[in-house]
């Protein structure tokens, strides 16, 4: 064991004249701390980590990722880890549930069971787990054989911390604290209904406050913050909330050893000092983020990689010794050169774990079951990805606001571009797809609103910054824009008329101020009609179906000036 000697420095402090009497008192009773480690002695651990599974434990049509072969992977690392004296951690970003129907339909159920198999050490708090009901979230944290962590999520009005804030672990006699922090956007992001009573503190006090604590109370060699905030270049977030930059600039340097971070879902690869690379290939090198002493990581989405981070600890000092993301079977398209193409590993193809594969199996076939019933034809794609609908208008989200509005007979609809989740591509559509794209349950409500209050309403849509997912999705309106003004405003191609009563559509989550869009679910006209917004989608695709991607391309809706 490796002891500080904290009798002989307080001498020296006392000689100097830095202590009061008392305080040299005080300190002399306490206890040397131990160090389970030896000096001179080199320590091998790994850290694994992923990030915003949003329900993809089963692999996807063409055969990526999926919990199986993320099991055969860690596996494989865990053995090869072990057998050269080392320890391991497994750590997840958070935002296991929402995106893929048949894992909805289960509240994930599977996906933490299939955790559990592959040995999952800890997660953060992501936003949408709030996309369920707080017993819902513990029933999940029961099913779970790892902690659920967010020192920044309390029970409104109270110290009465909503998870745990930390947990300990002892890696061959390094003492490794890990810390979870979640968004404290997820208030604007989760549905009101499912955060009443919570509220979700701004996460570098919280941190300062939680890492004072670990290191008073536990002593640690290495700290480890578990995060769902988002990794943003240089720290410019926009109108989001502060995320991983900024959070380990702002501790002081060497605090915070590494963040596992996750909500943005990019690979964190680092072209040069804060600049990621624009787009990732896998398989190749990816050095992560370092900022004020403090490594970020993040691993993409989906479980489409593994991230391995190597650590030496040797005489109280860290070091990265290599880091990889680790593609779960991703593939690329490569051109035979006679107008056709063909699919091909990045990398060796991974095996999926044959007992994994058969404890999911039923879970994928009962989902299966209930979701491919078709519903219509589409001709073309329907865009809804996220780097598209979080910054232009999209045929995807036409599509969407035309079917709540045929449905409510509405004058206009608006959407933010975060609720839409995936692309349809051509093909026969399913109830599974149209989940795909809008998994949330939202409820299609409407409220009339004369025309000057829309215009007071638009102004604040209208001010969601470009790349958030309040960003704004609009039909039947065009307008022009000069800085935070708005004029000319038309509605179906007529002037607006202050006067006039306009119905407005739009789901449930905005309507109760969700991504900070004005609340008027308390107004007299507000009406919600009690209608998932996939099954209107669902309705909308029977009825007019085949439908053509062509026909929802957007026209200019917002003329700047």
């Amino acid at each position: 064991m490796y002891y500080l000697n904290i009798t002989k420095k307080l001498s020296l402090a006392l000689a100097l004249g830095l202590f009061s009497a008392n305080s040299i008192a005080d300190a002399i009773t306490q206890q040397p701390i131990a160090y389970s480690w030896k000096e001179n002695q080199p320590y091998q651990f790994t850290i694994l980590h992923t990030n915003d599974h949003h329900g993809r434990f089963w692999q996807n049509e063409i055969g990526e990722y999926g919990l199986a072969a993320q099991k055969t992977v860690v596996d494989d690392i865990r053995r090869e880890v072990t057998a050269k004296g080392g320890t391991l951690l497994l750590l997840s970003g958070g935002d296991i549930n929402t995106g893929v129907p048949e894992s909805d339909v289960l509240q994930a159920k599977p996906d933490f069971i299939g955790m559990n198999e592959i040995g999952y050490d800890a997660m953060a708090v992501g936003n949408h787990e709030f996309d369920h009901p707080l017993s819902i979230i513990r029933e999940q944290q029961q099913l779970a054989h790892f902690p659920f962590l967010s020192a920044n999520t309390y029970f409104k009005g109270t110290d009465n911390r909503v998870f745990d804030a930390y947990k300990m672990f002892d890696l061959n006699g390094i003492r490794v604290a890990v810390f979870g922090l979640t968004t404290d956007d997820t208030i604007y992001l989760a549905s009101p209904m499912n955060t009443q009573g919570v509220e979700f503190r701004q996460t570098l006090p919280e941190a300062q406050k939680v890492i004072a604590q670990i290191q008073q109370n536990e002593h640690p060699d290495m700290i480890i913050a578990v995060t769902h905030m988002g990794h943003y270049e240089n720290g410019e977030h926009g109108s989001m909330a502060p995320g991983d930059v900024e959070l380990a600039r702002g501790l002081k340097s060497g605090e915070l050893n590494m963040i596992v971070g996750g909500h943005s879902q990019n690979p964190v690869c680092m072209a040069s000092a804060n600049k990621r690379v624009t787009e990732y290939v896998p398989g190749t090198p990816c050095a992560p983020d370092q900022q004020n002493g403090t490594w970020i990581v993040q691993a993409h989405e989906w479980g489409k990689y593994v991230g391995r981070a190597d650590f030496e600890f040797l005489n109280g000092k860290l070091t990265l010794k290599n880091y990889q993301l680790i593609p779960i079977n991703l593939k690329k398209e490569v051109d035979n050169g006679n107008d056709t193409k063909r699919l091909e590993f990045y990398t060796t193809e991974i095996p999926q774990d044959p007992q994994l594969l058969q404890i999911l199996q039923p879970y994928q076939e009962q989902g299966r079951k209930k979701l491919s019933i078709k519903s219509g034809e589409l001709v073309g794609r329907l865009e809804g990805d996220r780097h598209i609908v979080r910054y232009q208008q999209s045929n995807l989200g036409q599509l969407l606001l035309s079917a709540f509005i045929e449905k409510t007979g509405a004058d206009l609809g608006i959407l933010s571009g975060g609720m839409i989740r995936d692309s349809l591509i051509e093909g026969d559509i399913a109830y599974r797809d149209i989940l795909k794209v809008e998994p949330f349950g939202n409820s299609m409500v409407y409220v009339e609103l004369t025309g000057r209050e829309l215009i007071d309403y638009l102004n604040v849509a209208l001010s969601k910054k470009q790349g958030s997912g309040g960003f704004t999705h609009l039909r039947n309106i065009t307008l022009t824009r000069s800085g935070e003004n708005i004029e000319n405003v038309k509605i179906n191609q007529q002037p607006i008329d202050l006067q006039k009563k306009y119905r407005l559509v739009t789901l449930d989550f905005l309507a109760m101020g969700g991504d900070g869009y004005p609340i008027i679910n308390t107004l007299p006209t507000y009406v919600d009609t009690g209608y998932r917004d996939a099954d209107v989608v669902k309705q909308y695709f029977e009825t007019h179906s085949p439908i053509n991607a062509a026909d929802y391309e957007p026209i200019r809706m917002i003329i700047e000036k």
